[in-house]
């Protein structure tokens, strides 16, 4: 046959199939095709030669195909099958390129954040490669979808049809897991995450799961929280206190100068003779769970997804108490935290020296504070959240000046690069990053009008390649260190110290303790002498070494 008859018969192929078989065909397709994360942790460990591990295979699969079918079947008919499933393929396909590529968990979580990570952040996560993979697998897929005709059916016909589509992926599903029931109970109960990276099915569950909790929270309005707060009362001569919360970006403390690491990446802190607090836990592995439960009372001891979200938070109650909150921003918001509160977002800013590109670097934060301070007579909190070391492109992160460490990944795929180039890139961006804090702390230095004292800590941290793995997210319980432990500096002035009564030498003894990002809420309050009936001693790091 020669192409010009090929390519004849391809046009005029136009074959009839029903809305269900047409639905089977890509459940099947997919589970060939964008699994290969899932088929990898759940055949870890097991031989390839043995009859079981067929057994379990054969059976898993037939159940992930039926459920996938009873799923997308509840929301097939003859005028949406075919847009659903080209999104269905294509949402898959950019799934299974993460998840491979990078060993992402598609949790509720981590869909969250895609579904909030704006243009900025998206752009350097799209590929070349990204998109040759996705196409690769959407094109044949797209290809059937589009050239098949849906077989029209009266009303009773497609229905008995619809039920008896449903009755046979029950059966699969049945089948299945009677078939794999005892190795894929065993899977389920000890690495619960594994569900994660079934596709489509974890992408239905979280953008399901994300979208109702969202709309729910959106139809009422956040519960107050801590309305009791005021201010202790202090000396008339007293000085108004500024304290300042940097938020930072994606950096763990393995990476940190301060904790033992062995490049000095943090020069400038260490000349200042900062309290740096070594064995410090946060809250989440993304920041869309970590900012707020940081600026939450409950933390992650009490986890509470909807409670947290569903409340104010620490800013609100310093607010109820009279000192002044302001959020500056060079990411992608606070995350519900500063909900109604004052909020200023510099990343669009358009500051020499500092922003190109469409983004500004850190130092873009500090950019008129110093207005903003003027403008405040009594006790104030600024909170500043950087970009800091946001990945994959950690190269964009600081400017040409603190590229210190040699060769650098100046690439979006991490996995492109080797190793060393990788983690050179990422302590340059901890290196400017730390320089951003030291600058805020001179700033802080300058002032006359107030006793001024800065927190900083990480809201997460960073996997660069080990254990396979790149970026952040994975489910708290099976993370590893370098997405859990984080930096966590505290620098108070002199006139701060000594009207808190805080002894710097007693703080910087019990800084090797094991803290958390639960710490914050209560430390915050006590370090401002804010009372308050949901203020807890016992999780304030500053209440043992105080005086007063």
């Amino acid at each position: 046959m020669n192409l010009a008859v090929f390519s004849g018969r391809l046009r005029t192929w136009r074959p009839e199939v029903s809305i269900e078989m047409l639905t089977l065909l890509i459940c099947v397709y997919l589970a060939l095709t964008s699994n290969a994360a899932f088929w990898s942790a759940a055949l870890a460990g097991k031989s390839l030669l043995a009859g079981q591990t067929w057994r379990f295979v054969v059976g898993t699969f037939a159940a992930m195909c039926g459920l996938h079918l009873i799923v997308l079947l509840l929301a097939a008919s003859r005028w949406t099958i075919k847009p659903l499933l080209a999104v269905v393929v294509v949402v898959t396909a950019a799934a299974a390129y993460y998840q491979d590529r990078y060993s992402v968990f598609l949790d509720p979580d981590m869909l969250r954040n895609v579904l909030h990570t704006e243009y900025q952040e998206a752009r350097e996560l799209i590929s070349a490669s990204f998109v040759l993979s996705v196409f690769s697998i959407s094109v044949p897929a797209w290809l059937l979808i589009w050239r098949v005709r849906i077989v029209r059916r009266g009303w009773t016909r497609a229905t008995l049809r619809r039920a008896f589509a449903v009755a046979i992926a029950m059966a699969l599903i049945t089948g299945g897991l009677l078939l794999a029931f005892r190795d894929l109970s065993s899977l389920m109960r000890n690495h619960k995450e594994v569900r994660y990276l079934v596709n489509p099915g974890n992408v239905i569950y979280a953008v399901t799961r994300v979208l109702w909790a969202d709309a729910r929270q959106a139809q009422r309005a956040l519960i107050p929280l801590g309305t009791d707060a005021r201010v202790a009362v202090r000396p008339l001569a007293a000085k108004p206190r500024l304290l300042v919360i940097v938020v930072g970006e994606t950096v763990r403390a393995q990476n940190w100068g301060l904790n033992g690491y062995a490049r000095d990446t943090t020069p400038q802190l260490r000349a200042l003779n900062v309290v740096n607090f070594s064995d410090v836990r946060s809250c989440g592995t993304a920041t869309e769970v970590s900012l707020p439960c940081m600026f939450a009372p409950i933390g992650r001891r009490d986890y509470d997804e909807e409670k947290i979200r569903g409340q104010e938070s620490l800013l609100h109650v310093l607010q109820h108490a009279g000192v002044a909150t302001l959020w500056r921003d060079n990411q992608t918001g606070c995350k519900g935290v500063c909900s109604g509160l004052p909020f200023q977002q510099w990343k669009d800013a358009e500051v020499a020296d500092l922003c190109r590109d469409g983004a500004c670097f850190d130092e873009v934060l500090l950019h008129r504070l110093q207005d903003d301070i003027d403008a405040s007579a009594g006790d104030r909190v600024v909170v500043l959240h950087p970009l800091g070391n946001h990945g994959p492109s950690y190269h964009a992160r600081y400017p040409d000046r603190f590229r210190r460490y040699t060769p650098t990944c100046d690439s979006a795929e991490p996995g492109e690069c080797s190793s060393e180039a990788l983690v050179n890139s990422y302590d340059n961006a901890v290196l400017y990053g730390e320089h951003f804090i030291a600058e805020a702390i001179a700033l802080l230095q300058r002032q006359q009008r107030h006793d001024t004292a800065l927190i900083y800590v990480s809201d997460h941290g960073e996997s660069l390649g080990e254990h396979g793995l790149f970026l952040h997210g994975v489910p708290y319980a099976i993370a590893p260190d370098q997405q859990t432990r984080v930096p966590m500096v505290v620098w108070l002035g002199e006139g701060y110290a000594a009207t808190a009564g805080i002894d710097s030498a007693c703080l910087r003894e019990r800084s090797n303790l094991p803290a958390a990002h639960d710490h914050l809420f209560h430390s915050v309050l006590g370090l401002l002498d804010v009372e308050t009936s949901v203020y807890e001693p016992g999780l304030d790091l500053f209440k043992p070494c105080r005086s007063v």
